[in-house]
This record gives structure tokens, sequence and C-alpha cells, in this order.
């Protein structure tokens, strides 16, 4: 029966850091452009840079 009285505390801490943490993420603009990062895996395009020169002969 003590350790009710250590854990509720506990758990209650808990919940509030995650609430806080939430709230963090969602006014920082983590979750501002869900979309993106979907779609850049399937569109993956990569520059067509060419590091070695042309040989013309």
């Amino acid at each position: 029966m003590n350790a009710i009285y250590f854990l509720i505390p506990l758990t209650l801490l808990l919940l509030a850091l995650a609430i806080a943490l939430f709230f963090w993420a969602v006014n920082s603009d983590q979750y501002s452009d869900l979309d993106k990062e979907s779609q850049q895996i399937l569109f993956d395009e990569k520059p067509e840079t060419s590091s070695k020169p042309d040989k013309q002969e």
C-alpha cells in the first residue's frame, strides 16, 4: 500500500512531462507538414551532377 503513495505522484509527473513535450512539439512546428517526408521517400530524385569530365576523343 505504501508503493501507491510513491507511484501516483510519479505517474502524474510523467503525464505532465508527456503533455509538456507534446505541446512543445506542436508549438515548434514538428507537425506542420506531415506529407512532405512521406512523399520525399517516394519521389527521391537526386540531382544530376557529373563529377567525371566528359571524354571527348
